[in-house]
This record gives structure tokens, C-alpha cells and sequence, in this order.
């Protein structure tokens, strides 16, 4: 079976050979570490074979997504024992209550703004992160992240929970969003697998309008304002690509009624069951024609758009919004 992103599947698999081998030279013979030794290199035979993600059982195809985000896996779940079902979704279910909790309170008061947001997950966790963030010693300013994790499902799940901790030390230290994005751009880069990346959109707005925002490699943001629409350009490329990389910031002035509008690329890129793409200009004709709403409004309308366009069709990737209106 061939998929698309192979090479990133070989360059995860031969990273973890390489870190357990050092393991293994490091802390003498271990029958656990030379099992998962040979896990790993069964799994690269089967790569070379174009067998991965091919159930070793039923020869079906493993469900999508779970290969990338489990190179090592060997069977589909139609094989699991009822028991083992069961504890996968007792699994399943905990991650998405730990993801919920982790979401910013979606009434979050900042003096001079109005903040919404939608996050909704294709599967049972998401690769999507959103956070708004207030620091404790800082009344007149806020900071907001909508990022997009590489791969789907449990790992990028687990790679969009270790950003949002990164980001959230804000709060007891002020910062330029530039500084914030390349420190986790670091951590991201030395604490995550090969090939681990993640696009961002993150900023900083006060109480005056003054906007400072990053955008990583993230689709472009939205400023509403008196009937036009413009682009946030895209100052960077995603995080977690390369070490140590300088990231740029552009800087804007929101009056009252203008909006920032941030998502994920799983909202434009939708498609109904006529195979039709919800596409950007759909997006930006649609908060063009609804400014006036609060952001609350705003929200709520673009949601129901999405789910109007879809027509019921399943999501085939994680969608967030991300509203802010001056006051």
C-alpha cells in the first residue's frame, strides 16, 4: 500500500531505530528495548515490501490515519477483542475530555475586545490548537494562538497539547510574539519525532487595537474592516522544521468594529458530498457581509455556513475558528 507521505513515515521509523539503538548502548542488553528493536525494523521491511498499513490478519487496509500516527501497528481494529475495543475507547474518550480542558474559556473578557471561537475535532482528538491567554501581571494585553499539528489523530493530539504548554508560561512573563514563537519553535524541533511540524498563526493585541502577530507557515487571517477584507501575509515558514530560525511579526492597528478572523485549513478546505471546496473566498465574502455581528454572532453564522455547505458530509479534518472584534 503506498501512501503519500512515505518519506515521512521512513524518516519517524529510522529516528526511532536510531534512538533506541543508542538506548540499547547505553543502558546494556534490555529484552523490551530489543523487542521494540525489531518492531521497529519488521515495520520498515514492511515499508520497503508496500505492505504497511495492510492488517496483518484480514489483509484489509488499516483504518486511515492511524499508520501515520502508529508507524509500528500491524492490525485494524475490526481485529481487537471485545475487551481491547473497550479500553481503546475508554482511551479515546479520556483524551478528548483531557483536549476539552485544555481550551480556553470561549468568554474570555479583555478590555476593548469581544473573543469566540469553534474547535471541533474529525475524530475522537484533535491537531488543532487554540488558546487565548491573559498573563496575570498584564490587565491591557492578551495573546492568541490557532495552530495546526502535522499528522492526525492520538500523536498530533499529543503534539498540540505540548505547544499549548509551551505557550502558556506566557502567562507569568510578558514577551514579543516573536521570541514566544521561536522558543517553541526550538522545543517543538529538539522534543518531537522527525519530520513534526506545525503551522501557526500566534499574536499579542492591547487594549488600544495594537496587534503584533506571527504567522507561521498558518493560512492566511482576515482583517474585516469598513466593507474590505484583507490577507494577514504569511511572515514565516511552520514551526519545528529547523532549529534555530528567527521569526518575523507584522504589525497592525485595529479600530472599533474591525475584526481579526484566524482558522484551520480543515474549514476552508471542507467538501461537501458533491466532492464542491468550501475554498477562502467563500469565507471572506461571508464575514465581509456579516461585520457588524459581535463575534459571538460571527462565529455562529460561519458555523452554520460550514454546515450548510457540507451537507452532512463527514469532516475529513479538524476545523477551528478564531474570532476577535474591537470594541
Amino acid at each position: 500500500m503506498v501512501f503519500a507521505n512515505q518519506a515521512s513515515l521512513l524518516c519517524q521509523l529510522l529516528d526511532l531505530k536510531g534512538r533506541l539503538r543508542s538506548a540499547v548502548s547505553s543502558d546494556g542488553p534490555s529484552e523490551d528495548l530489543r523487542r521494540l528493536l525489531q518492531e521497529v525494523d519488521l515495520a520498515l521491511g514492511r515499508l520497503t515490501e508496500g505492505t504497511h498499513g495492510l492488517c496483518e490478519m484480514c489483509a484489509d487496509p488499516i483504518e486511515l490515519n492511524r499508520p501515520e500516527a502508529e508507524p509500528l501497528i500491524r492490525t485494524c481494529l475490526a481485529q481487537l477483542s471485545l475487551c481491547e475495543q473497550r479500553m481503546l475507547e475508554h482511551d479515546l474518550d479520556l483524551a478528548h475530555q483531557v483536549q476539552k480542558s485544555l481550551l480556553p474559556a470561549n468568554d474570555l473578557q479583555v478590555d476593548g475586545w469581544e473573543t469566540a471561537y469553534h474547535y471541533a475535532a474529525a475524530g475522537p482528538v484533535s491537531g488543532d490548537y487554540c488558546d487565548l491567554i491573559k498573563p496575570e501581571q498584564d490587565r491591557e494585553r492578551f495573546y492568541f494562538f490557532l495552530g495546526d499539528v502535522s499528522g492526525k489523530g492520538i500523536a498530533a493530539s499529543i503534539l498540540m497539547s505540548h505547544l499549548q504548554g509551551i505557550f502558556r508560561t506566557v502567562r507569568r512573563a510578558q514577551a514579543r510574539v516573536s521570541l514566544l514563537v521561536e522558543r517553541a519553535n526550538r522545543l517543538l524541533f529538539e522534543g518531537s519525532p522527525s519530520m513534526c511540524f506545525a503551522t501557526l498563526v500566534g499574536g499579542r493585541a492591547d487594549r488600544s487595537g495594537e496587534v503584533e502577530i506571527c504567522n507561521a507557515g498558518h493560512c492566511q487571517p482576515l482583517i474585516v474592516r469598513k466593507g474590505n477584507v484583507e490577507m494577514v501575509p504569511v511572515t514565516d515558514r511552520p514551526i519545528g522544521l529547523f532549529c534555530d530560525v528567527r521569526f518575523r511579526t507584522h504589525k497592525l492597528k485595529l479600530e472599533s468594529g474591525d475584526i481579526l478572523v484566524c482558522y484551520s485549513d480543515g474549514w476552508t478546505e471542507a467538501r461537501n458530498k458533491q466532492d464542491g471546496l468550501y475554498g477562502p473566498q467563500r469565507l471572506v465574502k461571508l464575514v465581509k457581509r456579516h461585520e457588524r455581528l459581535s463575534a459571538a454572532d460571527l462565529t455562529r453564522v460561519c458555523l452554520e455556513d460550514l454546515k450548510r455547505f457540507s451537507s452532512g458530509a463527514p469532516m475529513a479534518d479538524d476545523v477551528t475558528l478564531l474570532v476577535l472584534k474591537k470594541n
